[in-house]
């Protein structure tokens, strides 16, 4: 769909072990279901798929994996990494459509 491997998210992480390859996958999809969510559409209507996209997917990957588990107390929680939400604003389905 999308071109993201785990190879790429390992490489993207400088993650060289294979123990938690099963993860990053799951990471990868949970990625690429928050921009679909996000934008409004599905990924494949996308194609080509843009590489400034493949890098907010790569982003939020590392963002999950980094932080496996978001406590605050007191703070706001961040939901993804800074600059995400910029580029896929760009690409978000209401912003395109005229109301109808």
């Amino acid at each position: 769909m999308t071109g993201i491997t785990p190879e790429l998210a390992k490489q993207h992480m400088k993650v060289d072990s294979t123990d938690e390859d099963a993860l990053i996958e799951l990471y990868i999809e949970a990625a690429e279901q928050y921009v679909a969510n996000y934008v409004g559409k599905p990924l494949t209507d996308l194609d080509p798929f843009p590489a400034d996209l493949k890098l907010a997917i790569l982003r939020l990957v590392a963002f999950y994996y980094e932080v496996r588990n978001i406590a605050t107390f007191g703070l706001t929680s961040q939901l993804a990494p800074h600059g995400v939400a910029v580029v896929l604003d760009s690409y978000r389905e209401r912003w395109f459509h005229d109301g109808e």
